[in-house]
């Protein structure tokens, strides 16, 4: 793999950490000039991003590890234990605003300065979605789970911002002082069902889930415009770990086709795989004509 690709999502793990510092500093300086319940709850989540963020570098930097005799299938699913720990660290910050939410609902107390808060934490939500959008879109396109699941972590925190900065707009404008921790209560509901949401598709990935239709239609097609001479394809079994697809697959050939002709089709649809899933590890197993299902789960 080219070092470019193996230090660009540290790189980019490394200055969420920083980031989220810098997010975090700009809340806490719009709750301590309006004295917001909801602010200073979106402050709180802040605390747990650069948590996240500290864990997915740690994450990202682990899985990049090469395979050793005691890991021979490679690191990569530690990036699902950091994708999962930040699904917790979203869940937690959720109870935490509905905590602080709970608190403005007994003892609701006016705001100060709200408008200046209101300009200062929507800058802290404008740095937050750019930055969200950058670590979603390499995610994706590198099957980083960890910097994946990071964007959307941020994504969710920019919506609790914009949700506060709604709320605190009508309060300052109908004086209802109760639609602050009301606000801050319907955008921890939102909080929670993005963690949620993110803790069972990491599982997923722990638990071999098996990957998205889309994916393995790729491969199917990779596999049967590929294969020429082969009788059939059956068996098809995939999975990702991190951004290393694993797939496996029976072929079945003709009872007088060469050992050096299998190999030679074999090698052509490996490479067909990898230029769909790219990084893969892909096993075929080569068997006789009596041994055809007639199934043929993969056309050839």
């Amino acid at each position: 793999m080219p070092e470019t690709v193996r230090t660009a999502p540290k790189t980019l793990a490394a200055a969420s950490i920083a980031v989220g510092c810098v997010v975090f500093a700009i809340k806490l300086l719009s709750w301590w000039v309006t004295d917001s319940v909801a602010l200073f709850s979106d402050a709180l989540e802040s605390i747990v991003n650069i948590g996240a963020a500290l864990a997915a570098f740690v994450a990202v930097s682990w899985s990049q590890r090469p395979d050793d005799d005691d890991h021979p299938y490679g690191h990569h699913k530690a990036e699902y234990l950091s994708a999962v720990l930040e699904g917790a660290l979203i869940v937690l910050a959720a109870l935490l605003i509905l905590r602080e939410a709970a608190v403005g609902f007994l003892e609701p107390r006016p705001l100060t300065a709200p408008w200046l808060g209101i300009a200062i934490n929507l800058c802290a939500g404008a740095l937050n979605a750019v930055w969200a959008l950058v670590l979603i879109r390499y995610g994706e396109r590198h099957r980083s789970p960890a910097l994946k699941a990071d964007g959307r972590h941020l994504m969710a925190d920019v919506v609790t911002s914009a949700g506060v900065a709604l709320g605190l707009v009508l309060a300052v404008v109908t004086g209802w002082s109760i639609l602050d921790p009301l606000l801050a209560a319907m955008v921890a509901v939102n909080v929670l069902k993005s963690g949620w949401t993110l803790v069972t598709e990491s599982v997923g990935g722990l638990m071999d889930a098996a990957p998205p239709e889309a994916d393995l239609s790729r491969i199917r097609r990779a596999i049967a415009e590929h294969c020429d001479d082969a009788i059939e394809a059956h068996d098809l079994r995939t999975r990702h770990a991190g951004r290393r697809t694993f797939v496996e697959f029976h072929l079945v050939v003709p009872a007088d086709m060469t050992v050096a002709r299998a190999h030679v089709i074999c090698d052509r649809i490996e490479a067909a795989i990898r230029r769909e899933m790219g990084e893969s590890v892909i096993s075929i197993h080569v068997e006789p004509p009596h041994k055809a299902k007639h199934e043929n789960l993969v056309k050839v």
